[in-house]
């Protein structure tokens, strides 16, 4: 959004940072190709391309440029990708500056480990011959180099011995450097059927060209036995057509993997609740539609019994008549259950436009008049005088009004007292409808139910427990709420909240 997008650019200059910003992944990949900037910070969800593919590409114009994805919460799964493309840091909406300044301070140290490493592999193979003196100092940089690194380093010489192990290494897999360096070889970490994978990978294509490997994920093996799966980078060091060694980078991929048991415990205790929710569903269908089924079955059995006596007499056309009758409505009730659950089924499109709340109350009461009426049911209206207009799909909104008209009209059987009124809150920018009764009420038992899919408290035949699960779904479609005050014995209020702007 433009507006943060001002604010993070205002605040990362006063930082220090020179900033460029783009509304867009093809604007901003524009900008990288031109200013070839060290760190980029990208949404996930933007228009056109998102920000996944914007960190591929830019991988592809420099794999040493550190980009961090801003991602929205509950996006795990999208994280993970991202940081598998080798994404330096994720971070959560809404953006903590702590957070920010945390990957940030990752993200420059990362970009400065990798620019200077490779630089310092340059220099190795151009002064191979320098003086021992120069060999020294460069040791004693390289040294400060890798053990600052909070990847895992090791490199190793042309007989694969291991000649460099970092602090990272070290707290990865449980081995001090003294352990392993001279006495251990990179084949010693990797697991039977790792060591030729590796070498085959190394060099051919398939992980970012010959000589190189990048974005590998393997499995090393510690000191004690454990397994550990990591993501790994590694480069050939060739001197004069000859292969002299090999520098390879270890991410530690345990708390990746913890995130995503996680997510994959989370979908499959959903698939469980999808489960228990078939099965509720299951239940109540048979129920509602066996008895009246029944009827209709009884029915032609009788009339049936009554032709196989002979021709039919007068008053037996007229008693099936009636049966007839009886099994129409008996099959008209079988058909708004089923049609009640498909409406609940289904994800229908929703037409957004400009609601005029007073006047999609004034509807809603017209097209209940009737049955109020038939009910004795008294109606008060609340509507406020100055109230903006709310964005959304007016049928569904009207559907949730009279759905909920309709069950204050069941609570009150004998008769009562509906109020109905809207209000606008300035401070939280919601417009409010209320829809309130005098009706039974709703027992404290059953209050944290009543918007679950079919749980109903009315009489068998009167519903199967849809009509609260639809207004909640429906709210949450258009990011509203609804919010329900009941007292047994003295009525209940529903509040539907919809957001304004």
């Amino acid at each position: 959004e433009e507006g943060i997008r001002k604010v993070m650019a205002i605040s990362l200059a006063d930082a220090g940072y020179e900033v460029l910003t783009a509304a867009d992944g093809e604007s901003g990949l524009r900008l990288c190709q031109e200013h070839s900037p060290q760190i980029i910070i990208t949404d996930i969800r933007m228009p056109g391309i998102d920000g996944l593919e914007v960190l591929r590409r830019t991988k592809e114009m420099d794999p040493d440029r550190e980009v961090i994805v801003v991602t929205a919460f509950g996006e795990m799964e999208t994280a993970i990708r991202a940081l598998q493309l080798d994404a330096s840091d994720f971070i959560t909406k809404p953006i903590q500056d702590e957070a920010l300044a945390v990957a940030l301070k990752r993200a420059r140290e990362r970009f400065s480990i990798r620019r200077e490493l490779r630089d310092y592999t340059a220099l190795i193979e151009e002064r191979w011959m320098e003086t021992s003196e120069k060999l020294a100092e460069t040791y004693n940089f390289q040294k400060n180099l890798i053990e600052s690194s909070m990847d895992g380093i090791l490199a190793c010489d042309q007989e694969c011995r291991v000649i460099t192990f970092n602090r990272a290494m070290e707290r990865m897999l449980g081995y001090h450097k003294d352990e392993v360096i001279g006495r251990m070889t990179l084949y010693d970490f990797l697991p039977m059927g790792e060591v030729e994978r590796f070498n085959d990978k190394l060099r051919t294509d398939d992980y970012g060209g010959k000589n190189r490997l990048a974005l590998f994920e393997t499995t090393m093996i510690a000191k004690g036995g454990q397994k550990i799966p990591v993501q790994l980078s590694a480069t050939a060091l060739v001197d004069d057509q000859r292969e002299i060694g090999v520098v390879s980078f270890f991410r530690d991929l345990r708390e990746i993997r913890r995130i995503e048991q996680q997510f994959a415990d989370q979908a499959r205790l959903l698939q469980q609740d999808k489960m228990i929710a078939l099965g509720k569903l299951a239940a109540s269908v048979v129920h509602e539609i066996n008895n009246p089924l029944s009827g209709i079955l009884n029915y032609i059995r009788l009339m049936l019994k009554i032709m196989g006596r002979g021709p039919l007499a007068p008053d037996h056309q007229q008693k099936f008549k009636e049966y007839l009758t009886l099994m129409e409505s008996e099959t008209s009730r079988c058909s708004q259950i089923v049609g009640n659950l498909l409406a609940f089924a289904r994800q229908s499109r929703l037409d957004f436009a400009e609601i005029n709340v007073s006047d999609l109350l004034q509807k809603s009461l017209m097209l209940s008049a009737h049955k109020l009426a038939l009910q004795n049911i008294t109606v008060t209206t609340l509507l406020a005088s100055k109230i903006p207009p709310v964005v959304g799909d007016h049928n569904q909104i009207q559907q949730c009004v009279i759905n909920l008209i309709f069950n204050a009209i069941d609570a009150m059987p004998h008769g009562g007292m509906l109020t109905l009124q809207s209000a606008y809150d300035a401070g939280g920018k919601s417009v409010e409808i209320r829809v309130k009764d005098n009706g039974c009420g709703i027992s404290k038992e059953d209050l944290p139910y009543i918007f679950d899919p079919f749980f109903t408290t009315k009489k068998e035949g009167k519903g199967i427990g849809l009509g609260l699960s639809t207004v909640y779904g429906i709210m949450e479609r258009h990011k509203g709420s609804i919010d329900v005050d009941s007292e047994p014995g003295k009525g209940s209020v529903f509040t539907l909240k919809l957001p304004v702007g």
